[in-house]
């Protein structure tokens, strides 16, 4: 693109201005700045580097410079200065509004896309615009941090950077969503998202990344999406702090919530009668918590809770004198641990669930 040839009309009125320049020793007049800036726009748009035409302008000038007259000379090099200043501020405006205008355009897609809201033909051939086809499977990988992150902030940037150094133009998307960094690629490319992954988790400080399992169509874009945003939610509810979460290794936990009332049913009849301990059943289901996570390991589960194991045997024998249900004993264990889930998926005792 750089290489094309500058049409004449780009530097328009220019040899004119600068011969008088060199002649009278005047600045350029107002209208004159304004008729470079508006030519830079349209160099812009008609898709020319910035770099040629500038050497366009250097080369036209040389062929009307001064022949004698250090005044002459100076100020027609400062006429140059001017125009050209004048038209790259032409140039860059067009080029910030072009980029306003192309995110505008990918916003609405990824919109478009996540929500169902354009015909899947047209979305097809809009989803070709930004390096994507929809026919081949997807995966959606979804990274959070401390804040809310849009289009433009550092941090999606420099991700976006790291990607494409490593990966080039794969057919990779990276956008936000909801304040959130999304990164689409298609399903077979799994160290793209890998690398996205480590990226998002250094760049957004310890953020939580979920990956969505690849899924064919459009509407695989959707549904892998929505495993990755499930993947985070479920890992909120249950305190999972691995900084990458893989939608393939969480679809226990979408199976146990599919039935609410079901496992409303299993909490309240299997736990509910921890209600009636001295502090409620907070501590105890913490109890409980801590012995599965650390695979019925009396020492690993007292540590987690800087208990004695003493303590933490004592609370284990309260458990079951309460409830009935042993968590040593591998008949009422599995029980209990999926009740556990529940309400971690419940948010119980804290809610009516």
């Amino acid at each position: 693109m750089s290489e094309r040839e500058i049409p004449e009309q780009y530097l328009e009125g220019y040899t004119r201005i600068l011969t008088e320049v060199a002649a009278t020793g005047r600045r350029l007049t107002r209208d004159e700045l304004a008729s470079r800036r508006a030519l830079g726009e349209q160099a812009a748009e008609a898709g020319f580097g910035l770099r040629s035409l500038v050497i366009a302008h250097l080369a036209a000038a040389r062929g009307v410079w001064p022949a004698r007259g250090a005044d002459a000379a100076d100020g027609a090099l400062a006429a140059v200065q001017q125009v050209v200043d004048a038209f790259a501020e032409g140039y860059e405006r067009a080029q910030r509004l072009a980029v306003r205008q192309e995110e505008a355009a990918r916003r609405e897609f990824i919109d478009d896309l996540l929500y169902g809201r354009s015909d899947l033909g047209r979305l097809a051939e809009r989803a070709e615009r930004f390096g994507l086809r929809l026919s081949h499977e997807h995966a959606v990988a979804v990274a959070r941090g401390p804040v809310a992150y849009e289009e433009g902030d550092p941090v999606p940037r420099q991700v976006e950077r790291a990607l494409i150094a490593r990966f080039g133009d794969r057919s990779i998307l990276l956008t936000t969503k909801d304040g959130r960094l999304l990164c689409i690629a298609p399903g077979h490319q799994q160290d793209v998202l890998t690398h996205f992954a480590k990226q998002a988790h250094a760049a957004t400080d310890g953020g939580q990344v979920a990956v969505g399992r690849p899924q064919p169509g459009p509407g695989g874009v959707v549904q892998s999406y929505e495993e990755a945003l499930n993947a985070l939610e479920i890992a909120e509810r249950l305190d999972l702090d691995d900084p990458v979460l893989r939608a393939s290794d969480l679809l226990v936990y979408p199976v146990l919530a599919r039935d609410r009332q079901a496992m409303a049913d299993l909490v309240h009849n299997t736990l509910g009668p921890l209600t009636e301990a001295r502090g409620g059943a907070g501590p105890l289901l913490d109890t409980l918590t801590a012995y599965f996570d650390s695979g019925c390991v009396a020492a690993e589960a007292a540590r987690r809770l800087s208990l004695s194991v003493r303590a933490l045997t004592y609370r284990l024998e309260r458990i079951h004198r309460l409830t009935g249900a042993d968590p040593g004993d591998p008949a009422h264990r599995y029980m209990l641990q999926t009740a556990v889930i529940g309400a971690r998926l419940l948010d119980w005792p804290g809610s009516a669930a």
